[in-house]
């Protein structure tokens, strides 16, 4: 029997591109959906039959009953919200403990990590990161600095570990001057989350997937935010704290470079971004006001106002190089179907320089377009390529020019129907 491959479905701009929805469509060709990497502050929404979830830790393709889904050793997860998210499915009639396996060496965010999340953007004053206060960033660096505690250390001698912990939390708290919080409440739900995994299969899960590859089988790695949010690749600071690319999914999965399939890089047919930090094509005009209002550009988890602008080639060429991406995935192609014409950033220029290559530091370079025809067609309904518009055939021949890779599946809705596989 041949080896299986893990298929890697990753955003490649900032995220919040739709993954949520592709994972579900995809899912029925896979044996394991597998999230890799990032914590509850990712919102991947998925709507089907009149129906709207949004999933925070769990990964997406939990709707497909016999399917396993793995929570990987690379996430971050806070068992309140963990134990929120997954009744909610429960009440909806998805039988999760036996469907759903959570590492034993994923970290745990604590309620104090939210606090020392607050208390260190107010540190930085004017020159705030933007987070979403879930404690991802403090959760993360004490796994680095080798302090954390994981989802194993929930089965032996926890309640000490767990006091230890929140001793030393509360130490840098004081010495922050931040002490003007309350997690009594916050704290009793976390307890209960604790007690609420411990129903769950906690496992090895990068033996579990090597072995389920071995038999042969397929795994498709589902992940969070975007290449421009990596620790290492993105816009730092202004980034998410973990690995967010493909080698997040060998790290994040405990799988080998040669497992690695196919690797889908999600974008949408126009930017957005969540939070601060330099974005060359973020639009302050009507058209930006318009894009965000057509295309619901929310915060799935936060509900903050996306930044919006024109599709930038810049980051996603940078991306396709960095992921080694073999097949796009386009997203809202719809939510520029009134427009006239249709920008795409092909540049970057400050000072006199002009680069196509994404610098070190992209604040205050401002973005270069190429303008073209829009199509002006409700694309919404349609269910086949031979529909679409010229205008926008030439729009996506445009894309694939300008990135050398094809772009294999185009969403045309919100709902899971409203994908064209070309």
């Amino acid at each position: 029997m041949s080896k299986g491959k893990v298929d890697a479905l990753l955003g490649i701009v900032f995220g919040d591109e739709g993954k949520g929805k592709v994972v579900d469509v995809f899912t029925p060709k896979y044996d394991i959906v597998a999230r890799f990497a990032g914590g509850p502050n990712a919102g991947h929404t998925i709507i089907f039959d009149g129906k709207k979830f949004v999933l925070r830790s769990i990964p997406s393709g939990i709707f497909a009953e016999d399917k396993i889904n793995i929570i990987g050793n690379g996430c971050v997860i806070a068992p309140d919200l963990f134990m929120a998210e997954a009744r909610e499915l429960e009440d909806a009639g998805y039988d999760l403990r036996s469907r759903l396996h959570i590492s034993k060496r994923a970290h745990l965010i604590l309620p104090t990590h939210r606090v020392l999340d607050r208390a260190y953007e107010a540190a930085k004053g004017k020159n705030k990161v933007g987070t979403t206060g879930k404690g991802i960033g403090p959760t993360y660096s004490e796994k680095a600095s080798r302090t954390g505690l994981r989802v194993g250390d929930i089965l032996d001698n926890f309640e000490a570990k767990y006091k230890a912990l929140k001793a030393r939390h509360e130490e840098i708290l004081r010495n922050l001057n931040y002490t003007d919080y309350d997690i009594t409440e916050e704290e009793r739900l976390w307890m209960e989350g604790v007690e609420y995994m411990r129903s769950f299969p906690l496992t090895d899960t990068e033996i579990e997937i090597n072995k389920a590859l071995r038999e042969g089988k397929s795994v498709l790695a589902e992940g969070a935010q975007g290449t421009m949010l990596d620790i290492d690749h993105g816009t730092y600071p202004f980034v998410s704290s973990s690995n967010t690319v493909c080698g997040g999914v060998c790290t994040g999965l405990g799988v080998a470079p040669n497992s690695i399939g196919e690797v889908f890089g999600i974008f949408k047919a126009y930017s957005t971004r969540v939070g601060a930090g330099p974005f060359p094509v973020e639009l302050f005009d009507e058209t930006g006001d318009r894009i965000r209002e057509i295309g619901h550009e929310y915060g799935a988890v936060t509900g903050r106002n996306r930044r919006c602008g024109w599709v930038d080639l810049v980051a996603l060429r940078y991306a396709i190089m960095v992921n080694g991406v073999t097949q796009l995935i386009m997203m809202k192609s719809d939510v520029l179907d009134t427009f006239s014409s249709i920008k795409a950033c092909v540049a970057y220029e400050k000072d006199g320089v002009r680069t196509t290559d994404m610098p070190f530091d992209t604040e205050g370079w401002q973005a270069v377009y190429d303008e073209l025809p829009g199509w002006q067609t409700d694309l919404t309904q349609m269910t086949s390529e031979d529909q679409f518009p010229q205008a926008f055939k030439d729009y996506v021949a445009y894309l694939e020019r300008q990135l050398e890779t094809p772009i294999t599946i185009l969403s045309v809705g919100p709902d899971r129907a409203q994908t064209i596989v070309r």
